[in-house]
């Protein structure tokens, strides 16, 4: 359906689309559909909550099991034409019915839970150039087959094979464009004084207390975890506990668009997940790094700003006891 619709009627013509799923599947609607982001949602004649989701990456659970949360519901059925296998695989962390359906058509066929993807190291070669990063005052980070360094949780270079030579080399900057037009201005200068200068410049607007500026708004989350993992205090441990940053269970997308990212508290085996922003959907990526981790408990934190009652009563329906953390922003 094309986003170019006015959302008031893209909202009534996905209402409509859901309303008529219910009434192919035997049941009655049970008032008027709501709007859910570019979705829909209602609840049927059996108080069962239908939401037809229209998210990219498997997005949408969250919302959609928060509108159920208001009043009592019998389950919750998950509608869409993509990411359901994504879907399928997060709720089974959950306490609640959810029945997750892959929409062909007008025919909705159960969705199949599709695994984690599997740990890929990093290449040899790339590994290679760890040293360097710490030599220009970055922390060498190992993601999905990837040898990133981070300042305070911002990406400032990662190790790339050369276009031409096919050779790997230390690429400085923020993110692919960054890195091509640094490369194109600083050619001539070694790639361990080009990473000190960018690490100076960026630390600078990544420390506590330093003014707004785009440099600490990309990456909030991971700037969090930053500040956790070096005082795991603030967030109620033990100073002596030992907080160690972890891969999160899908790779990202891109440096820009804000998602959580993971530590888990080796003594506890306790995962944490840290988010900035009020985001629904923290709760169904907590779901998959509790697997991926195989945490006993999960704590999400996040700033206090941040946590909302919905939230609370999602991290609540998960199997392994999970709730939210407070920290000063």
């Amino acid at each position: 359906m094309s986003s170019t619709l006015d959302p008031a009627r893209r909202a009534a013509l996905m209402g409509a689309k859901l309303a008529s799923l219910v009434g192919d599947a035997g049941r009655q609607v049970d008032g008027s559909p709501s709007g859910l982001g570019s979705g829909a949602v209602l609840r049927d004649d059996a108080a069962e909550v239908w939401a037809l989701l229209d998210e990219p990456y498997g997005r949408g659970l969250g919302g959609a099991l928060g509108w159920a949360t208001r009043a009592e519901f019998s389950g919750v059925r998950i509608v869409a034409e993509s990411g359901t296998a994504t879907i399928a695989r997060r709720v089974e962390q959950l306490a609640v019915a959810v029945t997750v359906v892959h929409l062909e058509g007008r025919n909705m066929v159960a969705a199949i839970a599709e695994p984690l993807p599997a740990p890929v190291p990093v290449p040899a070669a790339h590994e290679a150039f760890a040293e360097l990063i710490e030599a220009g005052g970055a922390v060498p980070v190992r993601e999905h087959g990837v040898l990133s360094g981070e300042v305070n949780g911002l990406e400032v270079c990662r190790v790339v094979n050369d276009p031409n030579s096919g050779t790997p080399r230390l690429a400085v900057g923020i993110g692919a464009h960054d890195r091509e037009m640094f490369q194109m201005l600083h050619a001539e200068r070694s790639p361990v004084e080009s990473l000190a200068d960018v690490v100076a410049t960026i630390g600078a607007h990544r420390l506590d207390g330093a003014a707004p500026h785009p440099l600490n708004v990309l990456g909030a989350s991971r700037l969090l975890r930053s500040r956790v993992v070096a005082d795991p205090s603030l967030m109620g441990f033990e100073s002596s506990a030992v907080l160690v940053a972890m891969e999160p269970p899908v790779p990202r997308a891109n440096l820009k668009d804000e998602v959580p990212c993971v530590a888990v508290e080796t003594e506890s085996n306790t995962v944490v997940v840290f988010v900035s922003g009020v985001d629904l959907e923290v709760v169904p990526f907590a779901c998959d790094a509790i697997v991926q981790h195989r945490g006993d408990t999960c704590l999400i934190v996040a700033p206090g700003r941040d946590i909302i009652p919905v939230q609370q009563r999602l991290a609540a329906l998960v199997k392994v006891p999970t709730r939210f953390v407070a920290v000063a922003s």
